[in-house]
Order: C-alpha cells, then sequence, then structure tokens
C-alpha cells in the first residue's frame, strides 16, 4: 500500500467489517476487480476519525458494520463497464428495483470517478453489539438505490430516521461529510489525497 494507508482493523480491532464488493451480494452480482482478499483499507486519517466514532457509540452498545472502504480505480472501470451491459439486471430486484438500469450515472448512484478511490470515503451501518440481533434496521439495505435510501427521506419509519440521524450526527462529529442520497456513505473531510485516484489493489 502507499504510505498513508492502513488496515482499518489493525485500529480498530472491534469494527466489524463484511466488504461486499469482495463476494457476489452487491449489485453487480460477481466479485468485482481489484478485490482480492475482504481486507479493509482507508487512510490513516480517516482509519483514526472512525475509531473516535466506534468508541462514542461502544458505550451504547452500538458499533459500526463497512461494507466498503478505499476501492480501486479497476473496480469503478468494472461498474462502468457492468452499467453499459443493459441485458445484465440479475440483481435489478434486490439494490435497484425502482430505477432503470440506463438511470443509474444520470441519477448520481453511479459514477466514472469514485471518492473511494481517494482512500477517506466509507461505506458503513450501525449494528448492535448484541450479538443474537446485530443488525439494526435503516430502512434499506446498504446500496439500495433508491430515494427511499436518501438520508431524509420520509418513506420510513421513526425508529430508522433516529438510527440515520445518530450515524449522521456521530460521523459529522469527527469530520466526516455524507452524502445526501445513500444514508451509508461519508467522506472525511480534511481528506489527506483529496485530488488522488488510487488502483492499487484490496489485498
Amino acid at each position: 500500500m502507499p504510505q498513508g494507508f492502513v488496515y482499518v482493523k489493525d485500529y480498530i480491532p472491534s469494527i466489524a467489517v463484511e466488504l461486499r464488493y469482495y463476494g457476489e451480494n452487491n449489485f453487480v452480482g460477481t466479485v468485482i476487480d481489484g478485490y482480492e482478499k475482504p481486507r479493509c483499507i482507508l487512510s490513516e486519517s480517516a482509519t483514526l476519525a472512525l475509531k473516535k466514532v466506534q468508541d462514542e457509540l461502544q458505550p451504547f452498545g452500538l458499533g459500526l458494520k463497512i461494507y466498503d472502504a478505499y476501492r480501486p480505480k479497476r473496480a469503478v472501470n468494472h461498474f462502468v463497464r457492468w452499467a453499459k451491459n443493459r441485458k445484465d439486471t440479475k440483481m435489478k430486484a434486490q439494490y435497484y428495483p425502482t430505477i432503470a438500469k440506463s438511470s443509474l450515472f444520470k441519477s448520481g448512484y453511479i459514477a466514472s470517478k469514485s471518492g473511494h478511490s481517494r482512500g477517506s470515503t466509507i461505506d458503513l451501518t450501525l449494528i448492535s453489539l448484541d450479538e443474537t440481533h446485530p443488525d439494526i434496521n435503516m430502512g434499506t439495505a446498504w446500496d439500495t438505490f433508491s430515494r427511499k435510501s436518501w438520508v431524509n427521506s420520509q418513506a420510513i419509519t421513526i425508529s430508522q430516521h433516529t438510527y440515520r440521524m445518530l450515524l449522521q450526527t456521530v460521523m459529522k462529529k469527527q469530520g466526516f461529510k455524507p452524502y445526501k442520497r445513500e444514508w451509508w456513505h461519508f467522506t472525511l473531510k480534511n481528506e489527506p489525497f483529496r485530488n488522488q485516484y488510487f488502483d492499487f489493489v484490496v489485498r
């Protein structure tokens, strides 16, 4: 890895990681280019800020689960190739049920350049530390391309909205900027590689 990048688990052992692009449970439906191991990588600056979020949540019986962090440019290129193949819609019912595949770029759900490739953008959710019921209902699943995934959607319950606001609050407190169309997506405001897009493999 380039200098300035770290494995998140080395700094935050208690954080949960489920890198969806390393498996088939994602909007493409296959392992994405550049993900050779399920290891979560971020800039050291973003990781240190994220540790403060985890530390703040734990006394309340809550924690974080990461779905994606640093993303190689070749993975983004994989998304672009997939988007051009209009016939491949095998994951539509699960990930983009209400929007045409042809509209995913125009609607801002997929981009030809991703902030994830700069190393300080992260997709995550809240979980309960009660191992019998770890998942918290946030209103939609991660990477659901829908207006219901927008941070301030009115199509969710009070409980779901409360958890979204909690996640927004603790992440903003530690210097992360949210993305209004994806409740799970945050970028460190003072990211160290603001104008660099990396392509080293996740391994």
